[in-house]
């Protein structure tokens, strides 16, 4: 299920942000330390901006949101999709779900709107569900020392 953020994440956004696993291709994980002092008591609430429960207890983090100061000139301006699973949760489906919900909603809120999505080449589990939801490559490009892939998500004509 999608739902807005809730006070009771806040420790599974600290385990997600601080997780060694979780951002292996996002440049390394953030101190739990820094984390803890940085997280409000109450996540940020936004459009867009989705926590993926299972059974009552948060597993993951959906954000779409406008991509500014994104270096592709493809993907300027364009919404972007990204996500965060607990490592306990991978391999079971539900980030293809969740990011189908997630696009499902915004082709309704933003009929035509097209969305982009950037990982790394090397990340072969996050390039399977890109192709699984529909993205189509745009370019590859070199940044934070690795090859990035860059797809393009459009939302079926009516």
């Amino acid at each position: 299920m999608l739902r807005e953020p809730e006070a009771r994440d806040r420790a599974a956004f600290i385990e997600l942000l601080a997780s060694p696993e979780v951002h292996t291709y996002l440049g390394g994980p953030r101190s739990r330390d820094e984390v803890e002092r940085e997280m409000p008591e109450a996540p940020e609430r936004w459009p867009g901006s989705f926590v993926v429960d299972l059974d009552g207890s948060m597993i993951g983090q959906i954000l779409l949101r406008r991509a500014t100061g994104h270096r592709r000139p493809a993907a300027a301006g364009k919404l972007d999709l990204g996500y965060l699973f607990l490592p306990q949760a991978w391999g079971r489906g539900y980030a293809a779900e969740a990011c189908a919900a997630a696009l499902h909603w915004l082709a309704g809120a933003l009929p035509g709107e097209p969305v982009v999505l950037t990982t790394q080449s090397a990340n072969t589990a996050s390039m399977r569900l890109a192709a699984k939801l529909g993205f189509t490559e745009v370019e590859r490009f070199e940044a934070w020392d690795a090859e990035q892939w860059l797809g393009m998500w459009s939302p079926p004509s009516a």
